[in-house]
């Protein structure tokens, strides 16, 4: 062998040695835009870690995270094709997708319980759902035609106690005798800024309702002709909301923190330890199957309660509204603290 010939094949054998172990950052990313249904907060705080920590970029993504508010609508984004992701706030919403032939499809739920709640005066020593009923109910329209119809049909719930609920809790506060719909996450630490009392707290997953929270949506398309880039995504993201919920979600809230000037470090630690005690994002069979997790039995008897409720027409292919493709692989597991 000549001297020239072994030169080459050395340089040939360094050459692919460098190109096997290249850093990520030298692969071309995809680029990916993913849509929140509200301003950035705890809430959505997996996303934000996934994206502020390199997660997505680890998993060949260049995502863009484009936040909601009260004046945008990102699922219609999505539905035109000017989003490739968007975070649906309910199992509802995909059925709704169904009975009206949107085409998007729910691919992970990263709650497994709805953060729905009702909020009492401490002094009414509220203990269980059936003792709301006596009570003034400050109910949301939405929360009418959704929630509170599944409260009609399983628990005898009647209207004739409910009042407007404006996302103002003053009412409430003022009415010692009265509950007030929110979020376990959020509204119970600003009553308890702004009343001085610390309220008690129903959540209804804990009674039934058991539709999922804060899914991934996409577009049917999208699962047909990038299947892999919607596993990444869904993947990603999951290893970003087991990094949020227990490990260091500094640069996530940062994010936030950067998007949204109002929020504030004593509401993002709250929002974490409310969805971590009450397991909103990790329990039921996450803690098998990984956070993401559906499956079959939860969706089908949801929506045979609100078929119920009379909230959707039991005639939809409710089956068409979300696919276990893509989750209840066990991805994160290992990031769960073991004790």
């Amino acid at each position: 062998m000549t001297q020239a010939l072994l030169l080459r094949m050395l340089t040939a054998a360094w050459l692919a040695v460098t190109v096997a172990f290249a850093p990520a950052s030298a692969q071309t990313l995809d680029k990916v835009s993913f849509g929140t249904n509200w301003v950035a907060e705890a809430e959505h705080g997996g996303f934000f870690q996934a994206l502020a920590d390199g997660t997505y970029k680890q998993y060949g993504l260049d995502v863009t995270i484009v936040p909601g508010g009260p004046n945008d609508n990102n699922r219609m984004l999505l539905i035109a094709g000017k989003l490739d992701f968007f975070m649906a706030a309910n199992t509802l919403m995909s059925f709704d997708a169904v009975a009206n032939n949107v085409p998007v499809v729910s691919v992970a739920a990263m709650f497994q319980k709805d953060p729905q709640v009702f909020l009492t005066h401490p002094e009414q020593k509220v203990a269980k759902l059936e003792d709301l009923k006596p009570l003034t109910l400050f109910v949301s329209k939405e929360g009418i035609s959704s929630y509170y119809q599944w409260l009609k049909s399983e628990y005898g719930f009647s209207e004739k106690n409910v009042r407007p609920y404006t996302f103002n809790s003053q009412p409430f506060i003022a009415t010692p005798q009265s509950a007030m719909q929110g979020y376990v996450t959020s509204e119970p630490f600003a009553v308890e800024r702004a009343a001085g009392f610390k309220p008690g707290v129903i959540l209804l997953a804990d009674y039934g309702f058991n539709t999922y929270s804060t899914l991934i949506e996409t577009r049917r398309d999208l699962i047909e002709k990038k299947p892999d880039l919607v596993q990444r995504f869904v993947d990603a993201s999951i290893v970003g909301w087991y990094h949020y919920i227990y490990g260091d979600n500094s640069a996530g809230n940062a994010m936030i923190k950067k998007l949204n000037p109002e929020m504030t470090d004593d509401l993002l630690a709250y929002s974490v330890a409310k969805m971590k005690e009450y397991g909103i994002v990790d329990s039921g069979d996450s803690l098998r199957d990984g956070i993401g997790a559906m499956s079959d039995e939860r969706v089908t008897s949801f929506f045979d309660k609100m078929v119920r409720a009379g909230v959707v027409k039991p005639s939809i292919d409710y089956r068409k509204s979300y696919t276990l493709r893509f989750v209840n692989k066990g991805v994160g597991l290992d990031l769960r603290p073991k004790n």
